[in-house]
């Protein structure tokens, strides 16, 4: 099996008395699509600011691999960095997609921004390119000049995954990404996500209550409980034979829904 894409080991992260990451190793190689589940409150969220470098850890590490295989530590790389790191190799898929997309700025333009930040310059690729991207996610062609804001709930988070994945990163952050939207919308863009991730075989790290999902799109699950990793392997095994109480209950609660 190839080195890890990203690596974290000792991860201990308090706010006061409340113990958000309690002693988290947890790592994601090439390709592969691990979730992150539990209640609310139970550290998965931090854990995932922590990974992408968007909140320091008090103490622990997480390395991250470029492509020539040279490790990082995330929060030694400086702010400018890791900027460029998220313009690049990296994305995030937001569960509010208005926290990942520029409202004032068009439908293609979203998409554009993004392309010339790795260097794009040449407008009729540019053009064509999120043309291409938003008939990929479902969005008609025609929309390309209109504003997000004019978008549904569905519609932005579309819009947000095709900015995010138009670069073709190799780990993508995504927290929640079905979150607050109806159960149609939510089916449909967790068919969209399993497809694009599958055919540009990119690794993503998910967060998500939602179990449904994590079996539909995770080869590894990791299940938090107050800030601690209590269970973690192969979703199927997770699912189906469930070791931890915690997680047993997690999958009665589906299974009695």
């Amino acid at each position: 099996m190839s080195l890890p894409l990203l690596e974290a080991s000792g991860l201990h992260l308090r706010f006061g008395a409340v113990r958000a990451l309690d002693d988290v190793a947890i790592d994601i190689h090439p390709g592969e699509v691990v979730a992150i589940v539990g209640e609310s409150g139970s550290g998965k969220s931090s854990l995932l600011r922590v990974l992408a470098g968007q909140m320091r850890p008090d103490s622990g590490t997480v390395t991250y691999r470029d492509p020539s295989g040279e490790a990082h530590s995330v929060h030694d790389m400086g702010e400018a960095p890791l900027r460029r790191l998220m313009r690049t190799d990296w994305g995030f898929v937001h569960q509010h997609a208005r926290d990942g997309l520029r409202m004032g700025v068009s439908a293609g333009g979203n998409v554009g921004e993004r392309l010339m930040a790795i260097g794009s310059r040449h407008y009729g690729n540019i053009r064509s390119e999120a043309t291409e991207w938003l008939q990929r996610v479902e969005i008609d062609a025609s929309r390309i000049d209109h504003l997000p804001r004019t978008f549904s709930g569905g519609m932005q988070q579309r819009l947000q995954i095709a900015r995010t994945l138009v670069t073709r990163p190799r780990l993508v952050f995504m927290d929640e990404p079905t979150g607050g939207l109806d159960v149609s919308v939510q089916a449909r863009l967790l068919d969209l996500i399993r497809a694009l991730v599958a055919d540009l075989g990119i690794a993503v790290l998910l967060v998500t209550h939602d179990i449904a999902a994590a079996r539909l799109l995770a080869h590894r699950i990791v299940v938090m409980r107050h800030g601690r990793v209590v269970e973690q392997g192969l979703t199927d095994r997770v699912l189906d034979d469930p070791q931890h109480p915690y997680t047993q209950l997690l999958t009665a609660s589906v299974l009695a829904a």
